[in-house]
């Protein structure tokens, strides 16, 4: 066998169909065994057996080969599975990695366009902004108070006093009460 031919499409396929179908064939071969024999140890008395003694012994021989017959099913099932890995892997990452690389430009085409067309309008809007008459202002920001309750002379003044409040507060101890026994 050529090891170079595993490493083609054709030669690892030609591989992985032969070992496959020889597993396949051992596997029904194992089956067909077990069912014979089972059979014939079934019908066949041995010196000093009980009543299921000829049952529980073909049972545990025929189990044997039983279990050679599946695992060359997964062993066929494997064969399968190599070649498809093979082919995921190898044959078809480099297609699979080129459309990936074009999905990646194509999205980061879209984010630059998205950019650039905010800031053009970012761009329109201060234009627009600059270029409006003084005359019509664009908007008008209201005052935070109105203008009668500022007085410079007395800071305390400047906000409207709560209700029942003839002055404000000036330290912190004013805000509590001063106990009685201490």
């Amino acid at each position: 066998m050529d090891i170079n031919a595993l490493f083609t499409d054709e030669g690892l396929r030609a591989f992985t169909a032969t070992v496959r179908d020889q597993h396949v064939r051992d596997a029904q071969q194992y089956g067909q065994i077990a069912d014979i024999v089972r059979s014939r140890l079934q019908q066949t008395p041995i010196e000093g057996d009980r009543w299921m003694a000829k049952r529980l012994r073909a049972w545990k021989v025929a189990r044997q080969l039983k279990a050679m017959q599946k695992a060359s099913t997964e062993a066929a099932a494997k064969a399968e599975a190599l070649y498809a890995t093979y082919v995921n892997e190898v044959l078809e990452l480099p297609q699979r990695r080129a459309v990936a690389e074009a999905k990646r430009l194509e999205r980061k085409q879209g984010r630059q366009a998205a950019v650039g067309a905010a800031v053009a309008g970012s761009l329109n809007r201060t234009v627009t902004a600059l270029n409006t008459p003084q005359e019509q202002p664009g908007g008008t920001v209201p005052q935070a108070r109105p203008a009668e309750f500022v007085a410079p002379d007395n800071p305390w003044q400047q906000w409207p006093m709560a209700a029942g409040g003839e002055r404000p507060t000036s330290t912190i101890n004013d805000y509590f009460a001063k106990g009685e026994g201490q």
